[in-house]
Protein backbone atom coordinates (compact mmCIF):
# COMPACT_ATOMS: atom_id res chain seq x y z
CA UNK A 1 0.00 0.00 0.00
CA UNK A 2 1.29 3.57 -0.54
CA UNK A 3 -0.38 6.26 0.80
CA UNK A 4 -0.11 10.24 -0.28
CA UNK A 5 -1.09 12.77 2.48
CA UNK A 6 -1.08 16.31 1.56
CA UNK A 7 1.12 16.55 -1.06
CA UNK A 8 1.91 20.14 -2.73
CA UNK A 9 4.08 20.70 -4.74
CA UNK A 10 5.20 24.09 -6.60
CA UNK A 11 7.74 25.26 -8.85
CA UNK A 12 8.52 28.61 -8.97
CA UNK A 13 5.08 30.64 -8.24
CA UNK A 14 3.24 27.61 -10.02
CA UNK A 15 1.22 25.27 -7.82
CA UNK A 16 0.92 22.14 -9.56
CA UNK A 17 -0.39 19.52 -7.37
CA UNK A 18 -2.92 21.27 -4.01
CA UNK A 19 -3.13 18.73 -0.52
CA UNK A 20 -3.72 15.37 -2.95
CA UNK A 21 -4.23 13.04 -0.14
CA UNK A 22 -4.99 9.25 -1.27
CA UNK A 23 -4.47 5.48 -1.13
CA UNK A 24 -3.41 3.59 -3.61
CA UNK A 25 -3.87 -0.46 -2.05
CA UNK A 26 -2.57 -3.69 -2.64
CA UNK A 27 -3.38 -6.06 -5.45
CA UNK A 28 -5.64 -4.17 -7.45
CA UNK A 29 -4.86 -1.87 -10.59
CA UNK A 30 -5.20 2.03 -8.95
CA UNK A 31 -5.56 4.44 -12.06
CA UNK A 32 -4.60 8.26 -11.89
CA UNK A 33 -6.60 9.97 -14.77
CA UNK A 34 -7.13 13.60 -15.84
CA UNK A 35 -6.63 16.15 -18.65
CA UNK A 36 -3.25 17.18 -19.99
CA UNK A 37 -1.34 19.28 -17.61
CA UNK A 38 -3.78 18.27 -14.97
CA UNK A 39 -0.61 16.75 -12.43
CA UNK A 40 -0.28 13.42 -13.16
CA UNK A 41 2.82 12.84 -14.52
CA UNK A 42 3.58 15.54 -11.29
CA UNK A 43 2.18 12.99 -9.00
CA UNK A 44 3.56 9.86 -10.07
CA UNK A 45 7.16 11.19 -9.92
CA UNK A 46 6.60 12.58 -6.56
CA UNK A 47 5.48 9.19 -5.55
CA UNK A 48 8.49 7.69 -6.96
CA UNK A 49 10.99 10.24 -5.23
CA UNK A 50 11.80 11.83 -9.14
CA UNK A 51 10.57 15.02 -7.39
CA UNK A 52 9.98 16.15 -4.33
CA UNK A 53 7.00 17.54 -2.93
CA UNK A 54 6.74 21.17 -1.62
CA UNK A 55 4.82 19.84 1.46
CA UNK A 56 3.57 16.43 2.36
CA UNK A 57 4.57 12.83 2.81
CA UNK A 58 4.46 9.50 0.87
CA UNK A 59 4.29 6.29 3.07
CA UNK A 60 5.08 3.29 1.90
CA UNK A 61 3.68 0.66 3.82
CA UNK A 62 3.95 2.76 6.63
CA UNK A 63 7.59 3.96 5.98
CA UNK A 64 8.46 7.70 4.78
CA UNK A 65 9.80 7.81 2.06
CA UNK A 66 11.13 11.58 2.12
CA UNK A 67 11.58 11.04 6.07
CA UNK A 68 14.56 8.02 4.82
CA UNK A 69 18.58 8.96 4.07
CA UNK A 70 20.03 8.69 0.88
CA UNK A 71 20.92 5.09 1.16
CA UNK A 72 17.48 4.12 2.46
CA UNK A 73 15.99 5.16 -0.82
CA UNK A 74 18.23 3.86 -2.79
CA UNK A 75 17.19 0.59 -1.38
CA UNK A 76 13.55 1.81 -1.19
CA UNK A 77 13.76 2.26 -5.49
CA UNK A 78 14.93 -2.02 -5.47
CA UNK A 79 11.31 -2.64 -4.37
CA UNK A 80 9.84 -0.98 -6.84
CA UNK A 81 9.37 -1.67 -10.57
CA UNK A 82 8.66 0.81 -13.56
CA UNK A 83 7.33 0.80 -17.19
CA UNK A 84 8.08 4.19 -18.87
CA UNK A 85 6.04 5.80 -21.68
CA UNK A 86 8.39 4.28 -24.49
CA UNK A 87 9.18 0.98 -22.92
CA UNK A 88 12.72 2.72 -22.48
CA UNK A 89 14.65 -0.61 -23.62
CA UNK A 90 18.10 -1.06 -24.99
CA UNK A 91 18.58 -1.03 -28.43
CA UNK A 92 22.19 -2.62 -28.34
CA UNK A 93 21.07 -5.31 -25.79
CA UNK A 94 18.67 -8.51 -27.27
CA UNK A 95 15.00 -9.23 -25.55
CA UNK A 96 16.97 -11.45 -22.57
CA UNK A 97 19.80 -9.17 -21.65
CA UNK A 98 17.02 -6.06 -21.29
CA UNK A 99 14.94 -8.04 -18.93
CA UNK A 100 18.23 -9.83 -16.87
CA UNK A 101 19.67 -6.32 -17.03
CA UNK A 102 18.62 -4.95 -13.30
CA UNK A 103 18.91 -8.51 -12.28
CA UNK A 104 22.91 -7.67 -13.56
CA UNK A 105 23.24 -4.28 -11.58
CA UNK A 106 21.34 -5.33 -8.20
CA UNK A 107 21.20 -9.23 -7.70
CA UNK A 108 23.90 -11.37 -5.94
CA UNK A 109 22.48 -14.42 -7.96
CA UNK A 110 24.44 -16.68 -10.64
CA UNK A 111 24.55 -16.29 -14.05
CA UNK A 112 22.31 -19.25 -14.57
CA UNK A 113 20.14 -17.86 -11.82
CA UNK A 114 19.45 -14.49 -13.36
CA UNK A 115 18.85 -15.87 -16.89
CA UNK A 116 16.64 -18.34 -15.55
CA UNK A 117 14.40 -15.76 -13.60
CA UNK A 118 14.67 -13.81 -16.52
CA UNK A 119 13.49 -16.41 -18.84
CA UNK A 120 10.13 -16.95 -16.24
CA UNK A 121 9.98 -12.95 -16.75
CA UNK A 122 9.28 -13.54 -20.07
CA UNK A 123 7.79 -16.78 -20.49
CA UNK A 124 5.10 -14.60 -17.52
CA UNK A 125 4.26 -12.25 -20.41
CA UNK A 126 4.14 -14.43 -23.72
CA UNK A 127 7.55 -13.65 -25.31
CA UNK A 128 9.14 -16.94 -24.84
CA UNK A 129 10.95 -17.57 -28.14
CA UNK A 130 11.68 -13.77 -28.50
CA UNK A 131 14.60 -13.88 -25.94
CA UNK A 132 17.29 -13.44 -28.87
CA UNK A 133 15.88 -10.74 -30.71
CA UNK A 134 16.58 -7.28 -30.54
CA UNK A 135 13.56 -4.46 -29.47
CA UNK A 136 13.98 -3.61 -33.50
CA UNK A 137 13.14 -6.65 -34.51
CA UNK A 138 9.64 -6.69 -32.56
CA UNK A 139 6.37 -4.60 -32.35
CA UNK A 140 5.64 -1.87 -30.14
CA UNK A 141 3.03 -4.23 -28.40
CA UNK A 142 5.78 -6.96 -27.91
CA UNK A 143 8.42 -4.32 -26.24
CA UNK A 144 5.87 -3.15 -24.04
CA UNK A 145 5.54 -7.10 -22.45
CA UNK A 146 9.26 -6.77 -22.72
CA UNK A 147 9.29 -3.99 -20.56
CA UNK A 148 7.03 -5.36 -17.65
CA UNK A 149 9.40 -8.27 -17.95
CA UNK A 150 11.89 -6.22 -16.98
CA UNK A 151 10.24 -4.26 -14.90
CA UNK A 152 8.43 -7.31 -12.60
CA UNK A 153 11.93 -9.38 -13.12
CA UNK A 154 13.37 -8.11 -8.92
CA UNK A 155 9.86 -9.52 -7.52
CA UNK A 156 9.09 -5.34 -6.65
CA UNK A 157 6.44 -4.59 -4.41
CA UNK A 158 5.36 -1.92 -6.26
CA UNK A 159 4.86 -1.46 -9.80
CA UNK A 160 4.20 2.37 -11.60
CA UNK A 161 3.31 2.22 -15.51
CA UNK A 162 3.70 5.74 -16.85
CA UNK A 163 1.46 5.66 -20.39
CA UNK A 164 1.71 1.88 -20.93
CA UNK A 165 -0.47 1.83 -23.76
CA UNK A 166 0.81 5.05 -25.27
CA UNK A 167 1.24 4.75 -29.24
CA UNK A 168 -0.28 0.98 -28.94
CA UNK A 169 -3.56 0.09 -31.15
CA UNK A 170 -6.67 -0.87 -29.03
CA UNK A 171 -6.24 -4.81 -29.27
CA UNK A 172 -2.91 -4.53 -27.91
CA UNK A 173 -3.93 -1.90 -25.19
CA UNK A 174 -6.06 -4.65 -23.83
CA UNK A 175 -3.37 -7.35 -23.84
CA UNK A 176 -1.00 -4.83 -21.77
CA UNK A 177 -4.28 -3.82 -19.47
CA UNK A 178 -4.78 -7.73 -18.96
CA UNK A 179 -1.44 -8.44 -18.28
CA UNK A 180 -0.78 -5.60 -15.39
CA UNK A 181 -4.13 -6.97 -14.06
CA UNK A 182 -3.34 -10.19 -14.01
CA UNK A 183 0.39 -9.59 -12.58
CA UNK A 184 -1.07 -7.07 -10.38
CA UNK A 185 -3.33 -9.98 -8.74
CA UNK A 186 -0.68 -12.98 -9.08
CA UNK A 187 2.11 -10.95 -6.60
CA UNK A 188 -0.41 -8.55 -4.94
CA UNK A 189 1.50 -6.14 -6.10
CA UNK A 190 1.17 -2.09 -5.65
CA UNK A 191 0.43 -1.02 -9.32
CA UNK A 192 0.03 2.70 -10.43
CA UNK A 193 -0.87 3.29 -13.78
CA UNK A 194 -0.77 6.59 -15.13
CA UNK A 195 -3.09 7.13 -18.27
CA UNK A 196 -5.38 8.81 -20.68
CA UNK A 197 -6.73 5.24 -22.32
CA UNK A 198 -10.33 5.71 -21.14
CA UNK A 199 -10.77 2.21 -22.36
CA UNK A 200 -8.21 1.11 -19.65
CA UNK A 201 -10.53 2.87 -16.99
CA UNK A 202 -13.58 1.21 -18.02
CA UNK A 203 -11.49 -1.97 -18.35
CA UNK A 204 -9.33 -2.42 -15.22
CA UNK A 205 -9.78 0.85 -13.04
CA UNK A 206 -10.03 -1.12 -9.58
CA UNK A 207 -9.28 2.07 -7.94
CA UNK A 208 -9.10 5.24 -9.55
CA UNK A 209 -7.75 8.62 -8.84
CA UNK A 210 -9.44 12.21 -11.08
CA UNK A 211 -6.96 15.11 -10.71
CA UNK A 212 -8.19 18.58 -11.75
CA UNK A 213 -6.74 21.41 -11.36
CA UNK A 214 -3.63 20.15 -9.48
CA UNK A 215 -6.43 18.86 -6.74
CA UNK A 216 -7.82 14.87 -6.36
CA UNK A 217 -11.65 15.93 -7.84
CA UNK A 218 -12.85 12.66 -7.46
CA UNK A 219 -11.98 8.95 -6.58
CA UNK A 220 -14.16 5.64 -7.52
CA UNK A 221 -13.44 2.80 -9.32
CA UNK A 222 -14.71 1.38 -13.08
CA UNK A 223 -18.09 0.86 -11.71
CA UNK A 224 -19.14 3.94 -9.79
CA UNK A 225 -17.47 6.38 -12.82
CA UNK A 226 -20.52 5.24 -15.07
CA UNK A 227 -22.90 6.81 -12.24
CA UNK A 228 -20.77 9.67 -11.35
CA UNK A 229 -22.45 13.03 -11.71
CA UNK A 230 -18.94 14.72 -11.41
CA UNK A 231 -18.96 17.15 -14.89
CA UNK A 232 -15.06 17.47 -14.89
CA UNK A 233 -15.04 13.76 -14.74
CA UNK A 234 -18.13 13.05 -16.86
CA UNK A 235 -16.35 15.50 -19.68
CA UNK A 236 -13.42 13.42 -19.94
CA UNK A 237 -14.14 10.10 -19.77
CA UNK A 238 -17.30 10.01 -21.65
CA UNK A 239 -16.04 12.52 -24.25
CA UNK A 240 -16.40 10.17 -27.06
CA UNK A 241 -19.65 9.44 -28.72
CA UNK A 242 -18.97 5.70 -27.36
CA UNK A 243 -18.49 6.30 -24.29
CA UNK A 244 -21.66 8.92 -24.06
CA UNK A 245 -23.90 6.24 -25.07
CA UNK A 246 -22.89 3.85 -22.75
CA UNK A 247 -23.28 6.57 -20.16
CA UNK A 248 -27.03 6.99 -21.46
CA UNK A 249 -27.74 3.79 -21.30
CA UNK A 250 -26.18 3.15 -17.31
CA UNK A 251 -28.49 6.16 -16.27
CA UNK A 252 -31.50 5.14 -18.11
CA UNK A 253 -31.22 1.74 -16.54
CA UNK A 254 -30.60 3.41 -12.85
CA UNK A 255 -34.15 5.73 -13.81
CA UNK A 256 -36.33 2.64 -14.62
CA UNK A 257 -34.86 1.18 -11.47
Amino acid sequence: MIEARHIYKSFGDKEVLRDISTVFEDGKTNLIIGQSGAGKTVLMRTLVGLLTPTKGEVLYDGRNFYGMSKRERIMMRREMGMIFQGAALFDSLTVLENVRFPLDMFSNMTYRERNTRAMECLERVNLKGAENKYPGEISGGMQKRVAIARAVVMNPKYLFCDEPNSGLDPKTSLVIDDLLSSITKEYNTTTIINTHDMNSVMGIGENIIFIADGRKEWQGNKDTVISSHNKKLNDLVFASDLFKKVKEVELEGERKE
